[in-house]
């Protein structure tokens, strides 16, 4: 039976005194707040302060001084922490799933599944961190008199601006190695989607983070975004492509870093000799994750002419089959969109094309029976690039579907975008899908999966090319790039120069020898 919105219970854990506890973390001098809205239902959950620049001034000036003392804590003292974190993580996942469902309206197994990231990241750089982090003592210019050694120096305060589609991973994730590199946060969450990372800081203060190392300032984008980037030592933001331009081009102006992790029109290529069985069921994921608000989620996919029939139909069915509603259980295969400004938009782009000539398989229309934001599975064919969907990031339930003839053709029709940061490859060959992988534009390549098996290799980085991205999260790019390189350089006695009365052109002429012989010795 379809629940509808009048029959849901809010999960028990969202008590309305949990969430006042948590926006209370939030300044807001001004006294505005924002209508935090349980998307199921679009009934308001609480009203959630919005921060005025000054607000953001003192969040930062907070975290500064907070962070010379968490920079001169032992890293063992660090890490300790978040070892302690990792089992409150996961002793908490189910309160945490409570309200990532409230707030953003996912199913069940996307809600859970999101608690399981952070304490995967903690794990990961538990074991890492320590040696990351060590001085590394390397040669100097000359041999046994001088050395040089390369200290990481946290960047001071990091500012983290993250999405709505994923709240606590990227606001707590993101965040989990900068803390460990010896960093202050300053985090702005989605209006949207607060209340998850909230609960996440306050977990990270239960497990030790002294307070004040770790800020939330929320607001509108264009009304926080800037100060934020104005005080920031570094910038880690996950989000659209045209505001990750202006966020960079603000970063450069500061002579700051920034890590952009942007939009993505992530192409699926089905090879001749694929299990089209396996093919089609990752398919379903792929396009309908998380509603389809995945950034690495599938939005075309490339299908052989000996096959496309038997996949389309299959498809379809599968589609067709799926149970969409609204509940706090295990129950629903999809849930809803984020909000109803975004069910609109992907509304939009679905009556575009089909204005401009595409064909729905099937979906293709809102769901007001559901909830106020739901939209059906759909699945397009005939889709052009005249049309929205076939070059705008649609971030929704809608997948177009494509012949090709040759795998050349399938490629050249992938690598048809400005966006470059997931592309997956099914093949029963997987020697074959390589070799078609390392021809595809992208930062992440999945071969016979969509995404997980990248996204969750927390010892690789993973990061966007073309117009999805700068820099990476994840491998040990993800925590260096939270830290400053010192070079430490000693020379132990005066040789650097001619030796008094030495003539010059005797000093050069050592001095071209020894490099020779450096040379050969391997000396550097």
């Amino acid at each position: 039976m379809t629940l509808t919105p009048l029959e849901l219970t809010r999960p028990a854990s969202t008590t309305d005194a949990l969430l006042r506890r948590l926006v209370a973390r939030v300044p807001g001098s001004s006294g505005a707040t924002w209508k935090l809205a349980e998307v199921y239902t679009g009934e308001t959950l609480v009203e959630l302060p919005q921060s005025t620049p000054a607000d953001i001034e003192q969040a930062f000036a907070i975290a500064r001084e907070a962070q010379r003392k968490w920079a001169a804590t032992p890293l063992k003292q660090r890490l300790a922490v978040f070892k302690r974190a990792h089992a409150i993580f996961l002793d908490n996942a189910r309160t945490v799933a409570d309200l990532i469902q409230v707030e953003s309206g996912k199913n069940r197994r996307m809600a859970i599944e999101e608690t399981c990231d952070p304490p995967m990241v903690m794990s990961h750089y538990l074991k890492r961190a320590a040696k990351l982090l060590a001085p590394v003592r390397r040669g100097g210019p000359v041999p046994l008199l001088t050395t040089s050694t390369e200290i990481r120096q946290p960047k001071g305060v990091v500012g983290i601006i993250a999405p709505w589609n994923f709240p606590f991973a990227t606001g707590i994730s993101d965040a989990v190695p900068a803390l460990m590199a010896g960093n202050a946060v300053v985090l702005k969450p989605d209006n949207k989607t607060a209340l998850s990372p909230l609960y996440g800081v306050q977990l990270l203060e239960e497990a030790g983070l002294p307070e004040g190392v770790f800020q939330v300032v929320c607001g509108e984008g264009p009304d926080v975004g800037p100060t934020l980037i104005d005080r920031a030592d570094y910038v880690m933001f996950t989000g659209s492509t045209a505001t990750g331009r202006m966020i960079g081009e603000r970063a450069g102006r500061n002579l700051i870093g920034c890590c952009l992790e942007l939009g993505g029109k992530n192409p699926m290529i089905v090879l001749s000799d694929a299990d089209l069985e396996a093919a089609v069921r990752g398919a379903i994921f792929g396009a309908f994750g998380n509603t389809g608000q995945i950034c690495m989620h599938i939005e075309r996919m490339y299908l052989p002419e000996s096959s496309y029939d038997e996949f389309k139909n299959a498809f379809v069915a599968k589609a067709e089959a799926l149970d969409v509603r609204a509940a706090y259980d295990f129950g629903p295969d999809m849930g809803s969109l984020v909000s109803v400004d975004q069910m609109r938009r992907v509304k939009s782009h679905v009556e575009d094309a089909v204005a401009k000539g595409a064909t729905v398989l099937c979906g293709g229309k809102p769901r007001p029976d559901l909830g106020p934001a739901f939209f059906e599975p759909t699945i397009l064919e005939g889709v052009t690039k005249d049309m929205l969907c076939g070059v705008t990031e649609t971030f929704g339930p809608v997948v177009a579907l494509h012949k090709y003839r040759t795998v050349e053709e399938a490629v050249a029709l992938a690598n048809d975008t400005d966006y470059g940061l997931n592309a997956s490859v099914w093949s029963g060959d997987v020697h074959a899908a390589r070799a078609v992988a390392a021809r595809l534009e992208s930062g992440n390549v999945n071969i016979n999966d969509i995404l997980a098996t990248a996204y969750a290799a927390k010892g690789t980085p993973s990061g966007g090319v073309k117009s999805s991205g700068v820099g990476a999260r994840h491998g040990d790019q993800g925590l260096l790039k939270y830290t400053d390189v010192q070079n430490m350089a000693v020379l132990k006695r005066q040789v650097m120069g001619p030796r008094p009365g030495q003539d010059h052109e005797k000093y050069v002429k050592g001095m071209l020898s020894g490099l020779k012989i450096m040379r050969k010795l391997h000396i550097r």
